[in-house]
C-alpha cells in the first residue's frame, strides 16, 4: 500500500464523525505518519520561542497547585478526562441511559443525526454542546458554580479543577471555555446551547440552571454583526435555517431572549457631558471628585433591558480570551514588557477589566448561571500577569486547527518556505514587516506628517502584491469557468490606517481635488481585477475593493456617488432584516448611513445577493483580525507587527472558512487551501510545489415560486408521535406481510463457528443450546416483554389484565410469522433488540385490527374517537412547500449520482435527487396526466418519527404528491423509491401503514 504523505492527503477523517486517525506531530509539525487514534488534547503555547518567558510559576488554586512550572498551566489532562467521560456517555445506546431531559435526549439525537436538508452540524461543533449538556445535566456541575453532592463524589477531579480555577482566576463567576479552531462555527455551538437551553426552561421553568435569557458578549461590532443570526426573530436565524432545531420545537425558540452587545458598552458612562474646566469649578477647590459616572444599574437599564425581569441568566463569551481580571501579583510572574509591547498590554488589560467587570455587574444584579467563552484561542494574553499564551485553566474541549485540518472543517494554509534572495536564511515573504516598516508611516492618517502618495509604496511590498495578485487571477479565472456567484477574495490587514489608505489606493485607484476643487481621477488603481475605476476613468458605483478602518468609517466619501441607485436591491434586504429583527427601522433606505452600510458590506462579503457580494478585495487594520466569517477568503497579505502566533493564528483565522462543504467519494472533503504572505505562522513546512487552488462547487437555490405556483402547493402535518388507545374489553391482531419476522444469522450473528489455534485441531461452536428452550417459555417472556415495553403508554402504570388476551396473539404470531432461516432458532426472539422487533409487528397487528373495528362501527357511532391518534407539533402543526428557501452545493453527479432538476409541475422550482431512480420518478411525475401536484422531501420537513428496536427515529418520504382519482378530492400520495427492504424499511413502512396514516 503506497504510504501516505501529509502535503499530499491532509484531510483523514470525515467531519461529522468521530476522528479516528491523527498525523503525528514533531516539534508541531505533522509528520508522514499517521496513527490509528484521535489525537490527545495536546498543550502548545503559541508565543514564539523568543517571547516564552524563562521563569514561569505554578497557578495556586487555593491549597492546590493546578500545574507545575513545566507543565505551564497545562489543563490538557482535565480536558482528556471530560473528553473520555462524554466519549463513554455517547456511546450510551439508550437516550434513558443519558441521564438527560427527554427534551435534550431529542435534541441530541437530531444534532447526531443525518437528516438534514444541507449542511449538517459537523462532530466538533456536537461535541462542544454534549460536554456543556454532559457537566451540566449529567455531571451535576451547575452552571451556577455548584455542584451536586454525586458529582463531588462521581467526578472529585473534574470539579476540584473547575472550581479551583475559577475561584483564583474568576471568583464572582463560573466560567468554562470551549476551545475550536477558527472556522469550525462557534456561532452554530451558541445556537446549539441556546436552543438546548430555552427548550428544557420551557419545559421546566423551576429548574435554576435552565434559563430563556442570554446575554452575548463579543469584542467589536463587526462580531456583533455576524451574531444577528442567534436572535430567533432573525431571517437567516441558524434555528430554522440551519434546522439546528426541530421543527415542532422552533415554537419554543422564539421564547428565548438574546441580547447581542459588544464590550464596550459595558463601559460605566459619563451621565453629563460637562464642558472642559467644568468639572474643576463644580468640585471646588479641595472637594471631593465630582462623580457623574452612571450606576450599574443605569449601566444594566441602558444595555439589556429587556433582561432585568430575569432571575438568572447565561452569558456566552465570542472570542472570550479578552475577558479576564489581571493577576494580583502580575509584576512577579509575567516578563519585563518593552516599550513596544506596553500599550499593547494596556489596552489588552483595560478591554479585559472592562469585559469582565461588566459581568460581575450582571452577576450582581440579575444573576449569572455560569459564563461560556468560545474561542479558537482561549490563551492569556500579554499583560494579563499570566504566562503570555497560556490556555485559560477552565477550558474543557479542545477541538484544535490542527484536528479541524484533518476533518477538513477549514482551509490549509500555505506560507512561503523559500525564495530566491541567496543571502536570506528565512524567506522575505514569511514575514514581510521587518523588510518594509522603515518606509512605511508609523502613525495613523490623522497624525500622519508626510503627504501620503500611494505610488512611493516599498519595492518589496510591490513585489508581494504583485505575486499575491498573479495567484489571485489564476483562482478568479477558475472560479468564473466553474460558475461560481461570488468572486474569491484578497484581504490586506495593515499596522495604521495611514498604511491601509496607501494601500488601498494603490489597488483601487485614487483622485485629489482638481483647480476647481472636484475629485479628479490621478490613478485608475493597479489591478485590473480590484480596480474601483472603470476603463473611462469613472468610478464604479459598486466598489470592488473595500477599504474598512476606524477612519473610513467616518469618511464623507466612503461610498461612491450612485451606490445607493446600483445597490438598491442589497439595501432593501438590509433595511428589510433590521425590521424583522425588530430594530428601529430608518425613515427610508437612503436614511441609512453610510458607516452602516459601510459595515454591512464588510459583514456579507461572498453572500449572494448582499451588499457585499461582488467585493474582491478587502484592506483594513485591525478589524479583520477576529468575527469575519467570510468563506471566499483565498489570499491574505500581512502588512504589520506580529508579536505572537496567537496574533498570526487570528489573522490567518480569516481565511481559513471552507467555501464548500460538498463531500468527495471517499466521503471526505476536498482539501481547500489559502495563500498567505507576510504572516509569520508556524504550521505545516512543506516543500512541495504549490497545487492550485481547488473551485468550489457552485451553489443553487431552492425556493418556492410564489406566487406564480401557489396552487401547486402542498400542506401536510407535522407530527411528534403516536397514542393508541387500545381497547380494555377486548384485543385483537390482524397479521398481514409486514407482521413476518426472517430470523437469520445476519440479524442475530453467526450460530456456527470454526475455530483453531496455531496448531492443531478444528473445532466447532455452536448455539444449540437455543434448540433447548420450549417455545411456551419463549412465548410467555415474548408476553411479558411487550406488555412492559410496547403496550404501555409512557408515565403510566402496565396493564396485566391484558396477558391472557395477549398470549395467544403472541402464540400465534409464533407460529404464523416468525420464521427461523439458517439455523436460527425461536429462542433468539427473546434477546432485547428481536424481542422489540417483534414486539412493534404485534403491536402494528392490534393496531390494525383496532382500526378495522372502528371503521366498521362508523355508521353506528360517529363520534367515536379513532383508537390511533397522530400527536400533532403544538407550535408548527403544519408544514408546507411554501416554506422551502435553501441554498446546497451538490453538484449533477458524484458518489450517489445526486441530480438537482429543474420541475413544472412541483410549487418547489427544483427538485434535488439522491439517486438515478429518483430523477426518473420526477420525470415521470413531470409528464403522469394524474399528478396534480408533488414536492420531492428535502429541506421541506415531512418527517415521520418511528422506531427501530425501541431506538426513536425520522423517516423522511423520499416525495410527497397529490393525485387525480376521479373523486371530489385528490389523493395525497407519500412514495418512497426503494430497492432493497431492510428491516428498517420495513420499520418505516409499518409506521406509515398503521400509526402515520390513520392517525
Amino acid at each position: 500500500m503506497t504510504p501516505l504523505r501529509f502535503a499530499d492527503q491532509p484531510i483523514l477523517n470525515s467531519p461529522y464523525a468521530y476522528p479516528t486517525r491523527h498525523w503525528e506531530l514533531e516539534n508541531g509539525h505533522p509528520t508522514d505518519r499517521v496513527a490509528p487514534s484521535r489525537r490527545h488534547a495536546l498543550y502548545v503555547t503559541p508565543a514564539p520561542p523568543s517571547h516564552r518567558p524563562s521563569d514561569q510559576s505554578a497557578m495556586v488554586l487555593g491549597d492546590a497547585e493546578l500545574s507545575t512550572p513545566e507543565q505551564q498551566y497545562d489543563p490538557s489532562p482535565i480536558i482528556n478526562e471530560i473528553r473520555r467521560r462524554v466519549d463513554a456517555w455517547r456511546r450510551l445506546p439508550s437516550p434513558a441511559q443519558w441521564g438527560v431531559t427527554p427534551e435534550t435526549a431529542r435534541l441530541l439525537r437530531h444534532w447526531r443525526g443525518d437528516n438534514f436538508p444541507h449542511l449538517r452540524p459537523f462532530f466538533c461543533q456536537v461535541e462542544a454542546a454534549e460536554t456543556v449538556i454532559w457537566l451540566t445535566e449529567v455531571a451535576g456541575l451547575l452552571p451556577g458554580g455548584t455542584a451536586s453532592r454525586r458529582a463531588r463524589r462521581q467526578y472529585p477531579g473534574i470539579h476540584a479543577h473547575l472550581a479551583g480555577a475559577n475561584r483564583q482566576a474568576n471568583p464572582e463567576l463560573f466560567r468554562l471555555a470551549l476551545k475550536l479552531a477558527t472556522g469550525a462555527g462557534k456561532t452554530t455551538v451558541m445556537a446549539m446551547l441556546i436552543a438546548w437551553q430555552t427548550i428544557n426552561a420551557a419545559r421546566y421553568p423551576n429548574r435554576r440552571h435552565f434559563t430563556k435569557g442570554f446575554l452575548i458578549v463579543t469584542p467589536g461590532i463587526t462580531i456583533r454583526d455576524r451574531l444577528r443570526a442567534l436572535l430567533p426573530n432573525d431571517p437567516d436565524n441558524y434555528y430554522e435555517h440551519r434546522d439546528l432545531v426541530p421543527k415542532d420545537l422552533l415554537g419554543a425558540i422564539q421564547q428565548a431572549q438574546v441580547k447581542i452587545t459588544n464590550y464596550h458598552a459595558l463601559r460605566l458612562r459619563e451621565r453629563e457631558a460637562l464642558p472642559p474646566g467644568s468639572r474643576e469649578l463644580l468640585q471646588g477647590a479641595g472637594g471631593p471628585p465630582l462623580n457623574t459616572l452612571e450606576t450599574e444599574g443605569q449601566m444594566l437599564r441602558r444595555v439589556m433591558p429587556e433582561l432585568l425581569r430575569r432571575k438568572s441568566i447565561l452569558v456566552l463569551n465570542d472570542e472570550g480570551h479578552h475577558c479576564y481580571r489581571r493577576r494580583a501579583d502580575a509584576e512577579s510572574t509575567e516578563r519585563e514588557l518593552d516599550d513596544d509591547e506596553k500599550p499593547e498590554a494596556e489596552s489588552n488589560n483595560e478591554q479585559a477589566r472592562v469585559w469582565i467587570s461588566g459581568i460581575e455587574a450582571v452577576g450582581r444584579h440579575i444573576g449569572v448561571n455560569g459564563v461560556l467563552d468560545l474561542s479558537a484561542t482561549p490563551f492569556f494574553l500579554r499583560g494579563s500577569g499570566y504566562a503570555e499564551g497560556t490556555l485559560f485553566p477552565w477550558t474543557v474541549c479542545d477541538f484544535s486547527l490542527m484536528d479541524a485540518i484533518e476533518a477538513g472543517i477549514v482551509k490549509i494554509p500555505r506560507v512561503p518556505i523559500s525564495d530566491n534572495i541567496p543571502a536570506e536564511h528565512r524567506p522575505m515573504f514569511r514575514e514581510l514587516w521587518p523588510h518594509v516598516r522603515d518606509d512605511l508611516p508609523r502613525a495613523g492618517r490623522r497624525r500622519a506628517n508626510a503627504a501620503l502618495d500611494p505610488l512611493k509604496l516599498p519595492a518589496p511590498l510591490l513585489t508581494a502584491l504583485e505575486s499575491l495578485y498573479h495567484s489571485y487571477e489564476q483562482a478568479y479565472q477558475q472560479w468564473q469557468e466553474a460558475g461560481i456567484e461570488t468572486p474569491p477574495v484578497f484581504i490586506v490587514v495593515c499596522q495604521n490606517t495611514a498604511i491601509s489608505k496607501l494601500i488601498y489606493e494603490y489597488i483601487a485607484g485614487f483622485e485629489r481635488p482638481g483647480p476647481d476643487g472636484a475629485g479628479t481621477p490621478q490613478f485608475l488603481g493597479h489591478f485590473d481585477l480590484w480596480r474601483n475605476y472603470d476603463e473611462n476613468a469613472r468610478r464604479r458605483p459598486l466598489p470592488r475593493t473595500l477599504l474598512i478602518d476606524s477612519e473610513q468609517l467616518g469618511a464623507s466619501d466612503a461610498l461612491p456617488a450612485g451606490f445607493r441607485a446600483a445597490a438598491q436591491p442589497g439595501i432593501a434586504k438590509f433595511a428589510s432584516d433590521r425590521t424583522q429583527r425588530g430594530e428601529v427601522p430608518a425613515p427610508n433606505a437612503d436614511s441609512i448611513p453610510d458607516a452602516e452600510l459601510l459595515r454591512e458590506m464588510m459583514n456579507t462579503v461572498g453572500k449572494p445577493g448582499r451588499l457585499g457580494a461582488n467585493i474582491r478585495c478587502v484592506v483594513s487594520v485591525s478589524m479583520l483580525t477576529e468575527g469575519w466569517d467570510a468563506s471566499t477568503v483565498t489570499h491574505i497579505l500581512g502588512v504589520r507587527a506580529f508579536g505572537t502566533q496567537l496574533l498570526c493564528e487570528q489573522v490567518v483565522g480569516r481565511a481559513l472558512r471552507r467555501q464548500s462543504y460538498e463531500l468527495n467519494a471517499a466521503g471526505l472533503f476536498d482539501v481547500e487551501y489559502a495563500e498567505v504572505l507576510g504572516v509569520p505562522f508556524d504550521f505545516a513546512d512543506t516543500d512541495d510545489q504549490p497545487k492550485p487552488p481547488t473551485p468550489p462547487a457552485p451553489t443553487v437555490r431552492i425556493h418556492a415560486v410564489t406566487p406564480e405556483r401557489d396552487h401547486l402547493e402542498i400542506r401536510f402535518p407535522i407530527v411528534t408521535g403516536y397514542r393508541i388507545e387500545l381497547p380494555n374489553e377486548r384485543i385483537r391482531a390482524h397479521f398481514d406481510q409486514d407482521s413476518i419476522l426472517h430470523l437469520t444469522t445476519e440479524l442475530v450473528g453467526p450460530t456456527r463457528t470454526e475455530i483453531r489455534g496455531i496448531v492443531g485441531q478444528t473445532v466447532q461452536i455452536t448455539a444449540e443450546r437455543l434448540r433447548e428452550t420450549r417455545l411456551q417459555q419463549v412465548s410467555y417472556e415474548l408476553t411479558a416483554h411487550i406488555l412492559q415495553h410496547h403496550l404501555r403508554e409512557p408515565g403510566a402504570t402496565g396493564r396485566p389484565h391484558l396477558f391472557p388476551q395477549l398470549k395467544p396473539i403472541v402464540d400465534r404470531w409464533l407460529a404464523e410469522c416468525l420464521h427461523c432461516d439458517g439455523e436460527t432458532y425461536p429462542a433468539q426472539a427473546l434477546y432485547p433488540e428481536i424481542a422489540d422487533l417483534a414486539g412493534q409487528r404485534i403491536k402494528a397487528a392490534i393496531a390494525n385490527a383496532a382500526r378495522a373495528a372502528h371503521n366498521a362501527a362508523g355508521n353506528a357511532a360517529a363520534d367515536a374517537e379513532p383508537p390511533i391518534k397522530a400527536v400533532i407539533a403544538p407550535y408548527t402543526p403544519t408544514g408546507s412547500t411554501r416554506h422551502v428557501n435553501f441554498t446546497t452545493t451538490r453538484r449533477n453527479a458524484g458518489r450517489f449520482n445526486r441530480q438537482i432538476l429543474d420541475t413544472a409541475r412541483s410549487h418547489i422550482n427544483r427538485a434535488v435527487c439522491d439517486s438515478a431512480w429518483e430523477a426518473h420518478f420526477c420525470r415521470i411525475a413531470e409528464t403522469h396526466p394524474q399528478v396534480i401536484a408533488y414536492a420531492k422531501n428535502y429541506g421541506l420537513g415531512l418527517e415521520v418519527p418511528y422506531k427501530v428496536a425501541e431506538s426513536p427515529k425520522t423517516y423522511l418520504p423520499d416525495f410527497i404528491l397529490k393525485i387525480d382519482v376521479g373523486r371530489d378530492a385528490p389523493l395525497n400520495l407519500i412514495a418512497e423509491v426503494k430497492g432493497y427492504r431492510n428491516e428498517d424499511a420495513q420499520a418505516k413502512a409499518r409506521t406509515m401503514h398503521a400509526y402515520w396514516i390513520p392517525g
